[in-house]
C-alpha cells in the first residue's frame, strides 16, 4: 500500500506540485495526491521527462489526480471530456492512471430509482471514456447521517448503494474510494468488507472520528489522524485490505483544526505529524 499525502486534507491548500513532492519526500511518505491539469501545464513548460525525474529522484509517486470536472452536470461533463484525452496521456505517461470523484448522497428532486436512472448514463459515459484512456476511476460515498437528514431523498450514501450505480453503469473501470469514516457514517462495518474484492477499490482514506459524538451526529469534516481517537476499528479495517491484496494509495483525511492550524504556521511539522500516524497505523495493523 502506497501512503499517500494530500496537502487540502492537512489543511495546506494552493502548493504547487513540486513542493508538494518535496514535503512528502520529507516527511517519508510514498505518494502525493495531483493535480491533473497542473501536471499537464508542468510538462508543458518543463517536458515529460523533467516532471518524471522530480518525482523519481525523490522516491515519490503521483498516487491519483481528482477528475476535473463535476461528471453529473452535463454542460461541465461535457466541457471536462473534451479535455480527458490530453490529461489522460499524461497520466500514463506520469505511470498514474487512477482518477478520483464522488457522488451526492441525497436528492431533494428524485427518490432513489430515479436518481439511479438520472446518474447512470452519466456515469457510464465518463466511465467508457476514461476506460478508451486506460484510466480507472475511483468513487467515493459520503455516509453522514447529518447530511442525509437535511434532504428528501437519500442516493448513494453507502457502499452498496454506490456499488449499485456502479454496477449499473457498467463499464468495468470504476471502483471505489473507501473512507473509513463515511463506511462508518453510513451504518456499515469492517466486515462489510468481506463483500468485496480487490478490483472494486482504487483508493482508501483513513482518519478517526471525535470521541464522545453518536455515531449519526457526526459532522462531515470533522474528523482526526488515525488512531488518535479509538472510535474507528481502523486496525482490522487495514488488516482486511491487506487480506483482499489491495496495494494502491491509502491517504490520510483528518480534517483536523489542530492540525490545520499547525499546517498555517509549519507545515512541515504538519506533513510530519501526519506521517507519524500512518506509520503507527502502519504498525500496528502488521503492515511492514
Amino acid at each position: 500500500m502506497l501512503k499517500t499525502l494530500s496537502l487540502g486534507a492537512i489543511g495546506l491548500r494552493g502548493v504547487p506540485v513540486v513542493a508538494a513532492i518535496e514535503l512528502a519526500e520529507a516527511s517519508g511518505f510514498d505518494a502525493i495526491s495531483v493535480d491533473i491539469a497542473e501536471l499537464q501545464m508542468l510538462v508543458g513548460d518543463r517536458g515529460i521527462d523533467t516532471v518524471r525525474s522530480l518525482f523519481a529522484s525523490a522516491g515519490v509517486r503521483p498516487g491519483f489526480w481528482g477528475l476535473p470536472f463535476s461528471w453529473a452536470d452535463d454542460a461541465k461533463r461535457a466541457e471536462g471530456l473534451k479535455a480527458l484525452p490530453a490529461q489522460m496521456e499524461i497520466a500514463n505517461q506520469l505511470g498514474v492512471p487512477l482518477a478520483a470523484s464522488g457522488v451526492s448522497p441525497t436528492s431533494d428532486e428524485r427518490d432513489y430509482a430515479e436518481n439511479l436512472a438520472f446518474h447512470t448514463p452519466k456515469l457510464r459515459e465518463v466511465g467508457e471514456a476514461l476506460k478508451a484512456g486506460g484510466v480507472r476511476l475511483a468513487m467515493e460515498f459520503i455516509g453522514p447521517k447529518t447530511i442525509r437528514r437535511e434532504h428528501k431523498y437519500e442516493f448513494a450514501y453507502s457502499m452498496p448503494r454506490l456499488l449499485g450505480l456502479i454496477d449499473a453503469a457498467g463499464t468495468g473501470n470504476i471502483g471505489l474510494t473507501l473512507d473509513i469514516w463515511h463506511l462508518y457514517t453510513s451504518g456499515a462495518t469492517t466486515a462489510d468488507l468481506d463483500h468485496l474484492t480487490r478490483d472494486q477499490i482504487g483508493i482508501v482514506h483513513v482518519n478517526d472520528a471525535p470521541a464522545g459524538i453518536d455515531r449519526d451526529e457526526q459532522q462531515d469534516l470533522v474528523r482526526a489522524l488515525p488512531l488518535a481517537t479509538g472510535v474507528l476499528d481502523i486496525v482490522p479495517f487495514m488488516q482486511k485490505l491487506k487480506a483482499l491484496g489491495f496495494d494502491g494509495p491509502v491517504m490520510p483525511e483528518p480534517f483536523s483544526k489542530s492540525l490545520e492550524e499547525l499546517a498555517a504556521s509549519d507545515p512541515r511539522a504538519a506533513a510530519n505529524e501526519t506521517a507519524r500516524s500512518m506509520n503507527a497505523l502502519w504498525d500496528a495493523a502488521g503492515l511492514g
